[in-house]
């Protein structure tokens, strides 16, 4: 793997975030797949439907960082325009009945930093001066 950003970056919170689905596993027996309120996993509220969220995120990131710098920068930049649409979201869903998820607030911050760095980095990182990805001038090479 080359030094992109974007590519150290989907590695990075691609296998975090499958730890963390991963790990939800062992926390959640006896909560509803869907359930509005899940069990704590360190600071965060899990059901088994966020686990299986945070697995297919998780091997998203993964996958496409591994695959290519332009694979990376765009399920970068579309998993944190999701996130940053979660954890908007999120603040009107705790203690409701439509938070099939069990957020509570320390995910939504999460959700929100999350956004915000895999926005940054899929939207700005890997560019030359032209402003043309590192993916595409090296195929125009």
């Amino acid at each position: 793997m080359n030094s992109s950003p974007n590519r150290l970056l989907g590695t990075v919170f691609g296998v975090v975030y499958l730890l963390v689905g991963a790990a939800g596993f062992a926390v959640t027996g006896g909560v509803g797949f869907a359930a509005t309120e899940g069990n704590p996993l360190v600071v965060f509220d899990v059901n088994p439907l966020h686990n299986i969220v945070h697995l297919g995120i998780g091997a998203a990131l993964l996958v496409a960082a591994r695959t290519s710098v332009r694979a990376a920068r765009g399920v970068n930049a579309t998993v944190g325009a999701v996130y940053l649409l979660v954890g908007v979201v999120g603040l009107f869903l705790v203690g409701s009945a439509a938070n099939i998820l069990a957020l509570n607030g320390a995910d939504n911050v999460l959700h929100l930093a999350s956004a915000l760095l895999l926005l940054g980095v899929g939207l700005a990182a890997d560019r030359d001066a032209t402003g043309t990805t590192r993916a595409t001038t090296a195929r125009t090479a």
